[in-house]
């Protein structure tokens, strides 16, 4: 038995987008993002009251990148993971956990543009800054899918995790950050989001955090 505890364009995206690529029968079950997730039943779940949380075989994991790794070993070590003897490792293990550096600035934004309430606590100075934090994370990815081989995934050999791990990631960010500047890494990522699985796992409308496209910082505003 599988089950994901799931908020919609949340890290559990990640995980969801994932087993949709791995073809998992799973439960889904959705919740808002919420004092729900403070509730006690949730809380037995995830005692950090975040999601993803994803139950498995009676056991209840945590932490996307670990997830990630967990279901790739076991379900498609060779697919859409790569197994401890392959080339790729190295760079798939970064890559998925790259995902995370990139979504710690998402996160940062997201309370300032759309969980405070009060415009007195949020920061122009620190919007502008991860939103700049964000773009050089766009630039590292760029610089990969520039160099070495023609790029039409993360890793050489082909799709795998690592590009759900960092197209979910990128998929965030772009309420924040262009992906104009960036041609290669958005010619990626519209592929990416091409594939039925990413779309499986996007939020029905008006059920996502985000009632924008686009947060430009503060100080850009009229």
């Amino acid at each position: 038995m599988i089950r994901l505890h799931h908020c919609p364009q949340t890290r559990s995206m990640r995980t969801l987008w994932l087993i949709q690529e791995l073809g998992l029968d799973a439960e889904i079950r959705i919740y808002p993002f919420d004092k729900t997730l403070r509730s006690p039943e949730f809380l037995a779940l995830s005692p950090a009251g975040r999601v993803p949380a994803l139950e498995i075989d009676g056991e209840v994991m945590v932490e996307t990148g670990a997830i990630t790794e967990y279901l790739c070993e076991r379900f498609s070590p060779d697919g859409l993971g790569r197994s401890p003897g392959s080339m790729e490792r190295m760079d798939w293990l970064v890559l998925v956990h790259f995902a995370e550096t990139l979504s710690a600035h998402v996160a940062a934004l997201t309370q300032q543009h759309v969980m405070l309430y009060d415009d007195a606590m949020r920061s122009p100075i620190l919007t502008r800054l991860e939103a700049r934090r964000l773009e050089k994370c766009y630039a590292a990815l760029e610089a990969r899918l520039t160099k070495g081989f023609a790029a039409r995934t993360l890793l050489e050999s082909g799709f795998s995790a690592a590009d759900v791990s960092v197209g979910q990631a990128v998929y965030m960010g772009r309420h924040f950050a262009a992906l104009e500047p960036y041609p290669a890494l958005a010619d990626w990522y519209a592929r990416m989001a091409e594939r039925p699985a990413f779309q499986a796992s996007l939020p029905e409308p008006g059920t996502g955090i985000y009632d924008r496209d686009f947060y430009a910082p503060l100080d850009d505003r009229p």
